[in-house]
Parts: structure tokens; sequence; C-alpha cells
């Protein structure tokens, strides 16, 4: 008997790797299939770091085509999601003006130092009650601006990476706003960008387009695109287009937001994005000295949560090993870490020293010799430390938004990749003296294809759309052990950051 589930498809991107995933929904349960993975990351050019947009293009127009291969008319509808802050611009007869830069691209260094000779920190913050971080958009578009003005003086359209390809798909220009919210001049409050900031730095308002909510149906597919991958009425519709945004849908936790939640999340991958929902952004002088972040969640909520370095620690020192002719799996990582000495040498995960060194395992030596602490010499003890600092940081991290939502958190939440690391969970645990809730891991995806689901009417709610994640996908449970030596540690690690 032929399936009859409807299906929609997730083009799903993340700094180091992007696919094409389909979610086969029965109206009850949902399954999520992977048609498509490519790798992805920067490319270094005339000393740049670029996004190479129209190799990504390529890989989605293949994952589209092989899934109209195989689910044909059972697909619906499709959605992207990627990182945020990242844009592109679009000049005269919408021609791309050249490549998109890297997050981590090096010209915006020392830029938020120089902006806030032309608006301060605290105005800043209060315009749009975001963490500050250098390669945030607000401080690319002035890098920009002092860098390359003819650029930005030929701008016609400002769009963010997912809604280039939503452009891309449909030739429809808007601007999704949870990956709004990641630039630093969207006004929370107001739910509206801030024409002060772009006033004040002098930046052209003219670029920037209509603000749309998850769930929007943004249109058809260009003819020519239904041509390449054989996909036929199938509506474009933005999910949370960051991915942390599609990382939340999908924790399957219960209730609505309240002011004081009980349960946090971690999405956790290359960076560690740990927070809560809420119902309303929390600007305040406390917000900023914690460096929290407002930014928007589906449903019109709020995610207050914080930025962490993440397994980006872990990732790049494979990379030097497999440089250096050592191909080491994550599970061999995890076994070596495990049988190494506990809570020795420890570093701050958001020290600057690890946003892109040339070599991490060097950089984490040298950071533990440079604060007095033993040195991890072995594969085992390197990621033991860096494994061991995130979950003191998530502890720091835990104790800073419990203050800032005066709530008693008993439950993390673990979703994404770093789900996985059953090391990393029960360190977490440890540390935070919680329990942890470990899954689902394809998180990002399932947040994409329900924000879908819900859109299309099949499901009438994001709290329904949780309930069917939560009876289709199995998590792991771990609860606090060894507390007692965790505290001590802390102790250690507060004098780190």
């Amino acid at each position: 008997m032929a399936d009859s589930s409807n299906v929609y498809l997730a083009v799903d991107l993340g700094a180091s790797g992007g696919r094409v995933v389909a979610g086969v929904f029965d109206g009850s349960r949902l399954k999520i299939e992977e048609v498509h993975r490519f790798d992805n990351g920067g490319i270094i050019a005339n000393d740049r770091m670029y996004w190479n947009v129209l190799e990504q293009w390529q890989h989605i127009t293949n994952g589209l085509r092989a899934a109209g291969e195989r689910y044909g008319d059972r697909v619906l509808s499709v959605g992207v999601d990627t990182w945020g802050v990242d844009y592109g611009l679009l000049g005269p007869g919408d021609e791309l003006l050249g490549n998109p830069y890297h997050y981590r691209d090096k010209r915006t260094n020392d830029v938020m130092e120089q902006a806030f000779e032309v608006v301060s920190r605290e105005e800043i913050f209060a315009e749009t009650g975001l963490q500050f971080m250098q390669f945030n958009t607000l401080f690319q578009l002035f890098a920009m601006k002092q860098q390359n003005p003819r650029l930005l003086d030929g701008a016609e359209s400002f769009l963010m990476i997912p809604d280039l390809f939503h452009w891309l798909l449909t030739g429809e220009k808007a601007n999704e706003f949870t990956n709004a919210s990641t630039t630093q001049f969207h006004n929370p409050a107001k739910h509206a960008w801030s024409e002060l900031l772009f006033d004040r730095f002098g930046l052209p308002k003219r670029i920037l387009g209509t603000v749309l909510a998850p769930g929007t149906r943004l249109g058809g597919l260009r003819a020519s695109v239904s041509e390449v991958t054989g996909l036929r009425d199938v509506n474009v519709v933005l999910p949370g287009t960051h991915d942390t945004a599609s990382a939340v849908m999908a924790v399957p936790a219960s209730g609505t937001p309240t002011e004081h939640p009980n349960w946090c999340y971690i999405s956790s991958g290359t960076w560690s994005l740990m927070g809560v929902e809420i119902p309303a952004p929390v600007i305040n002088d406390k917000c900023r000295e914690f460096n929290f972040t407002n930014e928007g969640g589906v449903g019109g909520t709020t995610r207050l949560l914080k930025n962490i370095g993440g397994l980006w620690l872990v990732q790049e020192c494979r990379r030097i090993w497999r440089q250096e002719g050592h191909e080491l799996g994550w599970s061999e990582l995890v076994d070596r870490a495990s049988a190494s000495p506990a809570l020795a040498g420890l570093i701050n995960p958001d020290a600057a020293e690890f946003v892109a060194p040339a070599n991490m395992p060097q950089a984490i030596r040298e950071f533990c010799k440079a604060s007095g602490q033993e040195v991890p010499e072995g594969v085992g003890a390197v990621i033991r430390c860096a494994l061991e600092s995130l979950a003191l940081r998530y502890r720091m991290v835990l104790n800073w938004t419990q203050e800032l939502t005066g709530s008693r958190i008993d439950t993390i939440h673990i979703v994404g990749g770093g789900a996985q690391n059953c090391l990393l969970c029960q360190m977490a645990a440890d540390a935070c003296k919680c329990r942890v809730i470990a899954g689902p891991i394809e998180a990002t995806a399932l947040g994409n294809v329900m924000m879908q689901v819900v859109s299309s009417g099949e499901l009438d709610s994001i709290e329904r759309a949780r309930e069917v994640i939560r009876n289709s996908f199995a998590v792991e449970e771990y609860t606090p052990q060894q507390t007692q030596r965790w505290d001590e540690a802390f102790v250690r690690f507060e004098k780190l950051v």
C-alpha cells in the first residue's frame, strides 16, 4: 500500500555542513529522512573569509531534486534555516553584490570599540537587548561602511542568509523575524527594525525589508526551480530561519512559555546556545552586564539566551589532529577523554583565544599554562579539558539565567548534535546539579519541519507540535552525580572568566 503521509522539506544549513531533510508526517507521528548531505564552511580568498553561496545553492537544488524523485507530489512545502548574523546584499537588477562574508572574517576585529564611540554600549543594548559579539550584523555593516562604502552605497536589498535562499527559491524578498533578531538592529519591544541605530550609524534604511513571522507562506517555487528540481505545487514556508529558533521549537517540553520557566535549553553544536523561552524580552542593566541576548522565537516568543563557545573547541582539535595524520572519530575522542584525569586544567570557552586560533590544541594548552594550571598534553586530556570547561560554563550561565528570570530551573534540555555526547551530557548534569534530558538530536530540522506542519493546518499549535515530537523521538536522561568536586572546580573556573 502506498504511503499517503505528507512530506515537508527542511533545508538545514550549519557552519560546517548542510542537509536537505524530509519530515514525513502521518498526522500523529513524525519521522525524519535525510535526503542529501554536504560539507559547508568558510572559504578564504584575498585574505578574507566568505561563504560560497552558489555552491550551497547548488547543493540545495540537488537535494530538492532528490526529494522530488523520492516523494513526488507528497511534498507540500520547503523551508530554510541557517546560522544568524550573516547576510547578502542585492543591488540594481537584484544582482548579488559580492560573496557574503563569514562571521569569523577578521574585518570586524576591534570594530565594536569604534562603534561604541558613535553610539554607546548602553544605548545599543537598550534599543536591541542583544548580546555583544563582534560579528553581529550591526558591526559587520559598520565595518563595511568604513572599509568598503561603495558596496553599501550600491545596495538596494538586505537579505540574511536564509532570506537569500528563500528569495532564490521564490523570487520574494523578505526578512524573517527570528534571524532579523540576531542583527543587533532589530528592536524586540517594537518588533521592528531600529531606524534609530541605522540613522546614528549612517546606514541606508532603504535596504531593510518587511519582517515576517515564522509560519508565513512566502509563495510557490520559481518556475526555473521547479524545472530543475521536478517539484510542483510546493509552497515555501518560513520556519524559524535562525537554526536555534528551530531547535528550540523542537524541545520536547510541555506547557506554554512563562516569565518564570522551570526548564532551559542548550542547543549544542558548533556553538552552545543556552537559555529560556519566555513571553517577552528582558532588557535591563543586569541582562547587559551578563551579556545575554533577547532573540526572536517561534510563536512570537523571546529566546533569552547566551552564546557559548560550544563544540567548536573539539571540532577544531579534530581538524588539527587530522592535518597531523591522526583521524580521530567522536566516539574515540570521548573514550580517551573519559579515561583522562578529571577537572585538571580548565579554560574559558568564550575567551578570545578560542574564536579562531590557528591551532586549537595548542591554544588550550597555552591558556592553561598562562593561568598557572596543569597543562593537558594528550588527546584525551585536551578534550576532557574542553568538555569540562563547557559544563562549568553552562553552570555559570544557568546561575545568571535564574537570576534574570527569578526562576528555579531543574531541567536542562540538550538538543542537537551535542545530545549524542554522553560524556558532556553527564558533565552538564553534574556541574549544574540538574536533570538533563538529551534529545532529539535532529532538533533544528525537526523544528523547521514542524513549523511548516503548523502553517499547513495539519497541527493547530506549537504546543501540539512539541507533543508530536515527544511521542516520536526517544531521549536520554542524566541525573547529577559527584557534585562536590564540581563545586570545587567551579570556584577555580570563576577566576578564569
